[in-house]
């Protein structure tokens, strides 16, 4: 019976560019599915492989043209990666590229745009929550799922070095979260919505514009501000997962990657929970 369609390729592909001028840096995060058409309908009617791509090498060619072209935006990387098939294998007729971007702002900290500190693009939701009773009413505020990045100025080192360790030490790496940020009211402030903007600014510009030597660091540095910023609020509580990062291995291909390339990653994560009160 005939062949009426076929063809594969690799999905999920994900990977980072970061283009670096000097302390200004450009993000670029591409969820890419590459579908190949052409000469390979032996793979499926005789059990042929020999003209067939490993859809490994599909993702290595994806991360080798992101080290090639680390600041072409979302298109031109697309065309980039297709040239590479239709230009090694002749059994390729066709290469679908579809690249799926998440996006990231730049944050401006006093008025200005800082070189390392984004905000992903329309992310994050507000949070509300009240226990009333007749004998009183607590009432909460928060961001839920808001995620940002800084792609320097942050460290993970000196931790416990034993027979299971394999991260090595890190003094310069991406930190990257989607942040569930929770504050208690102990007063009224004059507007909710302002004080609650006021406290997301406060904690994205600590994050931004101090070194991290832990998410644990920040986070304790980012909850201190805040509760002296505003002095309505008793308590602030987070939870900050790791959204990581890693570089990607380049030397087989004969390059480098000096922090140009990398895989995000989301599952497994660090997961880090604290809940910073008011002194008494």
């Amino acid at each position: 019976m005939p062949l009426s369609a076929s063809r594969y390729g690799k999905s999920r592909v994900r990977v980072m560019r970061l283009a670096r001028d000097g302390d200004h840096h450009t993000p670029r995060e591409l969820d890419l599915t590459v579908m190949l058409t052409g000469g390979f309908d032996a793979a499926w009617t005789a059990g042929d492989n020999r003209a067939c791509i490993a859809t490994d090498s599909v993702r290595n060619i994806v991360n080798v043209t992101a080290a090639r072209h680390p600041a072409l935006d979302a298109e031109a990387f697309a065309q980039a990666v297709a040239r590479v098939f239709l230009d090694t294998y002749p059994q390729v007729a066709q290469a679908q590229v579809e690249a799926r971007e998440t996006r990231w702002v730049r944050c401006a900290f006093g008025g200005a745009p800082h070189g390392h500190t984004f905000v992903r693009d329309g992310n994050g939701v507000g949070y509300a929550d009240l226990t009333a009773g007749r004998d009183g009413s607590v009432l909460r505020s928060g961001l839920r799922g808001f995620t940002f990045m800084k792609t320097t100025g942050s460290g993970w080192a000196g931790f416990v070095d034993d027979a299971y360790r394999t991260l090595p030490d890190a003094t310069d790496r991406i930190a990257a979260t989607s942040m569930d940020a929770t504050w208690t009211w102990s007063g009224t402030p004059a507007n909710y919505a302002a004080a609650n903007d006021r406290i997301r600014d406060i904690l994205l510009d600590k994050f931004g514009t101090t070194y991290s030597k832990g998410v644990q660091d920040s986070m304790y540095r980012m909850g201190e501000a805040a509760l002296a910023a505003v002095p309505e609020i008793a308590d602030i509580a987070f939870a900050m997962p790791n959204k990581h990062y890693i570089p990607i291995d380049l030397g087989r291909f004969g390059l480098d990657n000096p922090g140009t390339v990398f895989l995000p990653t989301d599952e497994p994560h660090g997961q880090i929970e604290a809940t910073i009160v008011r002194a008494a």
